[in-house]
């Protein structure tokens, strides 16, 4: 395997980052029908990049086939999540000055969850998204959306037609694409002489220091650090000017870019010095900094199989929340089964009387919980406990509790 940033040869014995053995692809969820057909499961080897430090997973399965049409993640079943693009929106257009006469570009646009704030300020908007589900629903909204997968070529194509555009993002999308130079190098064709671009991504130093190995899976190509994201903006012309840190999806970053070879006036924030500090302090660039995930992973699947097992010594009826990709990582790593975890349940229609891939636990409505009155309830979505703590409140009333367990088994 090459690195997909730089095409430095990976090595087996050297560069493994972590080996979480094999398992479905994370959303490739099943139907009834599909339990009595066998399952395609995949290894799931992840690579540290020596030169570049890109940790990367090989496509072992084509994105095509990851991102089909009846993709089942919609964005807009998370609230917060709904929210934290309602704030993103506000500050763009603030910061930005954008207006009637801007058009902004969100690829991975998904279902409309944050196009269906700036459509609300009159500000004119397009979505790519190549899952057909999503974008039907996006549709529905009145949002435009192109159903298509993101680079260099739809990027030139677009322009030809419709011009540039004032502001591309990208929530959550760098991480899942093959070629991300060939993706960053559509942003830089598509994007205005004093246009911006803003991206989204879990930041590959929490995902180290808080042990989120359940947040790699297929569709997560790249895990990325604010180091090699500025080196792969900057190959493709961009400039990195800002960065905050975000704490979804259990601590992000948010970086800001523009065109390097236009006289742009954003000047480069203190944060952008900062964040490259904080990234040497932790020691990201050094071997060391990327050894050692394995040991936690298997030290947390343990953790799980003994919290469930003696569970159900106990006699205790124990249910999930939240059927997430990082939530069948976990899962399938553990080797957890219907014998120990019977159901999950989860707000989204799009995945109920599913069943989850490889483990096979079903999907349920969110109902049964008030039916069955679990004594423990595992929160898989751990970056949205909050949330689902405050939405299940009233389970506490029989006395039941909440698990987690990443990045340690925690019970509330």
């Amino acid at each position: 395997m090459k690195c997909r940033h730089c095409a430095c040869q990976l090595d087996d014995a050297r560069d493994v980052f972590v080996d979480l053995g094999t398992a479905p692809p994370s959303n490739a969820f099943l139907t009834s029908e599909d339990l009595h057909r066998p399952e395609t499961h995949f290894p799931l080897k992840v690579f540290t990049c020596p030169s570049c430090r890109l940790v990367q997973v090989d496509e072992v399965q084509r994105h095509d086939a990851l991102f089909s049409a009846d993709y089942v993640y919609f964005s807009s079943y998370s609230s917060s999540w709904v929210e934290h693009a309602k704030r993103y929106v506000d500050l763009a257009v603030q910061r930005l000055s954008l207006s009637a006469q801007s058009l902004v570009m969100e690829v991975a646009s998904n279902d409309g969850y944050l196009l269906q704030h700036v459509q609300a300020r009159g500000i004119p908007c397009v979505g790519v998204e190549p899952t057909a589900s999503t974008a039907r629903v996006a549709r529905e909204k009145g949002i435009e959306s192109i159903e298509s997968f993101f680079g260099r070529d739809m990027a030139r194509a677009f322009v030809a037609e419709r011009g540039r555009v004032s502001l591309v993002l990208g929530n959550n999308v760098l991480a899942h694409v093959p070629d991300i130079n060939d993706f960053v190098g559509g942003f830089q064709e598509v994007l205005a002489p004093d246009g911006c671009v803003t991206v989204e991504f879990p930041h590959l130093l929490q995902l180290v220091q808080h042990h989120q190995f359940d947040t790699i899976y297929h569709e997560h190509f790249s895990y990325l650090s604010f180091h090699t994201v500025c080196q792969v903006f900057a190959e493709q012309g961009l400039t990195v000017w800002d960065v905050e840190t975000l704490p979804t999806h259990g601590g992000s970053l948010r970086v800001w870019a523009q065109h390097a070879a236009f006289d742009v006036t954003r000047a480069v924030t203190q944060r952008v010095a900062n964040m490259r500090q904080t990234e040497a302090d932790a020691g990201m660039q050094e071997p060391a900094f990327y050894r050692g995930l394995q040991e936690h992973a298997d030290r947390l699947k343990n953790d799980l199989l003994a919290f469930l097992l003696q569970a159900k010594q106990q006699g205790l009826k124990v249910m999930a929340y939240g059927a997430a990709a990082k939530g069948n990582t976990l899962l399938n790593h553990a080797g957890v089964r219907p014998d120990l975890l019977p159901c999950v349940v989860d707000a989204s229609p799009h995945k109920q009387g599913r069943f989850l891939p490889g483990s096979r636990i079903p999907v349920r409505a969110p109902a049964v919980i008030d039916e069955v009155r679990p004594d423990l309830i595992l929160i898989l979505p751990w970056n949205l406990k909050n949330e689902v703590m405050q939405q299940l409140s009233h389970c506490r009333a029989w006395g039941a509790r909440f698990v987690t367990a990443v990045p340690h088994l925690h019970i509330e």
